[in-house]
């Protein structure tokens, strides 16, 4: 049996207005299961306010980030892996002199969405970068 294999030159690279997520592998480049991706984000960049409708593990592997996640706030620098639990709310604040990177995990297919002020779901983003379903959003290094 022949196991997939994606070459470096292979990686599908996603440029958002807060960070490069390049995809080491996913359903649609690979044929597996999971979806592992890599988040690069310039010093002093900050992410959306957003959520998962799966867990997520995120690995630092340079740089250094403050995370907020549901009601914690966490410090990561490289080493550190943080747990993201499905349906909490989070955003991430790239270190401003350092920028922060990670390896990302999640099950193939996840949904993002943004929470509006009542905490209901919506979505937003621009069609580069995810596809919408319904209220969710598959984000294009997740699909």
């Amino acid at each position: 049996m022949t196991m997939p294999m994606i070459r470096a030159d292979e990686r599908r690279r996603t440029e958002t207005p807060n960070a490069v997520m390049t995809t080491l592998a996913s359903p649609t480049q690979g044929g597996g299961e999971l979806a592992v991706w890599q988040v690069d984000m310039a010093p002093g960049a900050a992410g959306p306010d957003h959520a998962f409708d799966t867990e997520l593990v995120w690995t630092a592997v340079g740089g250094a980030a403050r995370i907020e996640l549901g009601a914690d706030e966490l410090t990561v620098a490289a080493g550190d892996t943080v747990v993201m639990a499905a349906d909490v709310r989070r955003r991430i604040f790239a270190d401003a002199e350092r920028g922060f990177a990670a390896i990302v995990c999640a099950r193939g297919g996840a949904l993002a969405y943004t929470l509006d002020a009542n905490g209901r779901a919506g979505a937003d983003a621009a069609p580069a970068c995810a596809q919408r379903i319904g209220d969710r959003l598959l984000p294009a290094w997740v699909a």
